[in-house]
């Protein structure tokens, strides 16, 4: 690989965190350009779920499963990263998509298991009420998402990486490519630009003409207090999802991305954790502590948009949503790509250019 390349990454979240990482330990001088704290802006809002679960066609599946090794082996590099395979309950969905769910994704090789009540009963017993009928799926995890994007920042800053607390106000082109940053600190000079700004991504984009098709869609979760500890795993009830933190807390929405927020948030979170305090036994001391609101990128077909932006030489974008998940193999495919230009085949659908066809 290119050890001496300069490479700016724009974003400090979970993905710009794993790039910056996995460049730096290949030797690459990193730069890390953020207007926010570690962690960014999603990261700090996600339920942090690492899966490869359902609704998803097999291309993305088979992404998402090589992303579940991934973490295994950055764990493996990087101890002490905060990091649980706790394993996921799921009965949101009628019982015969759940059977279609769990044959299809059984045949791809994920590790199913249809449980009755007595086995859920065992795996999650402080629920008030079991389904007759669930799918549990033990190789699933989550990460603790703003820890883990600070101990992967942390660690490239003691390898070399410099982190800058600037915002990046345009690209800057020199004959046809992009060659640096300008910034609210000045201009910085690079071999390459990475772009993975979460929902900022878009406008710095645009100042080179680039255009990304991404929804920003809210998603409120509530956060208790530090608690006694309920929860084994990942619950993924009927509009009710929710798991407990490394520190205790019980993080939940309606879905695991969040849920509508509507015209008054705070109401909406309250309403929310009277569901899930009725849905837990022994939670009767459980107090609401804060509930946010996640604005996350999503690409306008619910896809990655990863590589390079065709007819701008030195520019890479790496935005999506399912960043928690996709986080280890992001950095490592971006990384061979920007450094050795090998892209990774499990990329092939998640090019910008997909999207001027």
């Amino acid at each position: 690989m290119t050890a001496s390349k300069q490479i700016i990454v724009i974003g400090a979240g979970i993905i710009g965190a794993s790039i910056a990482w996995h460049l730096t330990e290949a030797g690459a001088q990193v730069t890390v350009i953020a207007d926010s704290a570690p962690g960014g802006v999603a990261t700090p809002n996600s339920f942090a779920w690492i899966n490869a679960s359902w609704g998803n066609p097999e291309p993305y599946f088979r992404l998402r499963i090589r992303a579940m090794a991934e973490w295994k082996r950055l764990a493996n590099d990087l101890p002490g990263l905060p990091l649980a395979w706790c394993g996921g309950l799921n009965w949101d969905l009628p019982a015969d998509r759940l059977e279609a769910y769990a044959a299809e994704h059984s045949s791809w090789g994920y590790g199913i298991e249809r449980v009755d009540r007595e086995q859920v009963a065992r795996i999650e017993p402080n629920l008030v009420e079991f389904p007759g009928f669930a799918l549990h799926v033990a190789e699933e995890g989550v990460a603790e998402p703003v820890a883990a994007a600070k101990a992967l920042l942390a660690d490239a800053e003691r390898q070399g990486a410099r982190v800058l607390s600037s915002t990046v106000t345009a690209l800057v082109q020199t004959d046809g490519r992009i060659t640096g940053v300008d910034t609210s600190h000045g201009l910085i000079a690079a071999d390459e630009v990475v772009i993975a700004a979460g929902v900022g991504a878009p406008d710095i984009a645009a100042t080179a003409g680039i255009s990304l098709p991404i929804e920003t869609p809210p998603g409120l979760i509530v956060h208790s207090r530090p608690y006694k500890k309920l929860l084994n795993g990942l619950v993924h009830a009927d509009r009710l999802h929710m798991r407990q933190t490394a520190e205790g807390r019980i993080i939940a929405g309606s879905d695991f991305a969040g849920g509508d927020p509507g015209d008054d948030p705070a109401a909406t979170a309250r309403d929310l954790f009277a569901v899930v305090k009725a849905a837990l036994r022994g939670a009767e001391g459980l107090e609401l502590d804060f509930h946010t609101i996640g604005y996350r990128p999503n690409p306008i077909d619910g896809f990655p948009i990863i590589g390079r932006a065709e007819g701008m030489d030195g520019v890479y974008v790496a935005v999506l949503h399912s960043g928690i998940t996709l986080a280890p193999a992001v950095g490592l495919f971006a990384t061979r790509e920007i450094l050795d230009g090998e892209r990774d085949p499990l990329l092939a659908p998640y090019g910008l250019s997909r999207f001027a066809q």
